[in-house]
């Protein structure tokens, strides 16, 4: 028998199938994921060296396995898409053993898969190949867009998500080959899906905080409301201080690492400049003024930097009348580090009896966060500045200066 002649007519008949069947345009299932498949039984069976039928058995099997899926939902849709693969083979006199090894592998693609045997492991991998490749994400939002289709409704990010986790983890690969190709990546796509579950957890979360927020203003001046809950803070202006904390202290970490990257910078060109340029100034005497202006505006850009992250500290002391007059932050270590514990203990008991207090210390906080901030971003907008438009000067001064010697 031609196997080669019978594997293009075999690719004919499912090409015609998916053409008659209007469904050739599905995002996920249509013939691109079917030739890919193929692809990838093609490489693996040629990689175990396979016989000419073990390889027809198993490229037949990857151009018919999803055929099934055509004229039905994916439910068994691996049993008649062996059904459609057996008899197209038989109008081509194929043997019935030969059929049912290639319904077989076929059959493992079922979930979870079982294959029993190299060809049928060869199958599974091919057609679930895509889990471990940097195409996952792409591809996965192509099979949830189809699931909404043909279900007719709308599915859930975080619903699907759980989904595609429990298949990752489930799913591992049956061939040595595919194995140490894709096991890393597909742990790597598994991190990915648990990192969008947390984020769309905290989503919801400061949605609904958000709306607690939101509640609590509309419903605080109802005569019904409990003493007792007007007493305690609220969730959601909690939130609101924490996220708007957070956020402070991301900007002043990245502000300093902006500050570290220009000290970093111009303390490297200052070695170079010092050790080597200098030295050779008698030499070169017309680039004496560059190399002046050079070094002075990498020390200026680099004062401005280390302004921009030299921390400031209050007198870290607070008395009395400030607690009784709310007018001191307990929650900045600057107004109480040299304070006695029992000092400190007492107000913020006192802070912490006090609505009006504990919210004013709160905003407080946030204000003076922002403060800090402003003047850290305006020292080293002035470093960058300097930097970027010394520099331009520098080089011009350098280049003005080779050109009059060539003079």
């Amino acid at each position: 028998m031609n196997y080669a002649q019978l594997l293009k007519d075999v690719e004919e008949e499912v090409k015609l199938i998916y053409v008659v069947s209007g469904t050739s345009s599905l995002p996920y299932h249509n013939l691109a994921h079917v030739a890919l498949v193929v692809d990838k039984a093609v490489e693996m069976g040629r990689y175990y060296e396979l016989s000419d039928i073990d390889y027809f058995i198993v490229v037949t099997a990857a151009w018919f396995h999803d055929s099934g899926y055509l004229n039905g939902t994916g439910l068994d849709h691996e049993r008649r898409s062996g059904e459609i693969a057996g008899e197209f083979l038989r109008s081509r006199d194929v043997n019935i053993e030969l059929i049912n090894r290639i319904a077989n592998c076929i059959l493992a693609t079922r979930m979870p898969q079982q294959p029993k045997n190299l060809l049928e492991q060869i199958v599974c991998d091919a057609d679930l190949f895509h889990l471990g490749t940097a195409h996952f994400r792409a591809l996965n939002k192509k099979m949830k867009k189809e699931a909404g289709l043909r279900s007719g409704k709308k599915i859930p990010k975080g619903e699907w998500l759980k989904g595609t986790l429990n298949l990752l983890e489930s799913h591992h690969y049956h061939t040595d080959y595919v194995k140490k190709m894709l096991d890393k990546t597909k742990q790597e796509n598994i991190n990915g899906i648990k990192l969008k579950l947390s984020e769309s957890k905290n989503e919801k979360k400061i949605v609904e905080d958000s709306r607690l927020l939101l509640t609590a203003n509309t419903a605080g001046n109802k005569p019904n409301d409990d003493e007792e809950k007007q007493k305690r803070p609220d969730r959601g202006i909690e939130t609101m201080f924490r996220i708007s904390s957070n956020n402070h202290q991301r900007l002043s970490d990245m502000a300093d690492n902006k500050a570290n990257i220009m000290i970093t910078t111009t303390s490297i060109i200052l070695s170079i400049l010092l050790s080597l340029l200098l030295r050779k100034l008698e030499d070169n005497q017309h680039l004496v003024i560059p190399a002046i202006l050079l070094l002075a505006i990498c020390v200026i850009t680099m004062v401005f930097s280390i302004l921009a992250t030299r921390p400031a500290l209050p007198g870290g002391r607070f008395t009395k009348q400030d607690i009784d007059e709310k007018k001191t932050n307990l929650l900045f270590f600057g107004n109480f580090y040299k304070m006695s514990y029992e000092d400190y203990s007492s107000g913020m008991k006192a802070m912490m009896k006090d609505r009006e207090f504990l919210y004013g210390s709160l905003t407080r906080d946030v204000y003076s966060q922002g403060i800090v901030l402003g003047r850290k971003y305006w020292l080293l907008r002035i470093a960058y500045n300097v930097f970027m438009y010394g520099i331009i000067c520098s080089v011009l001064a350098f280049v003005i200066a080779v050109m009059a010697t060539l003079h």
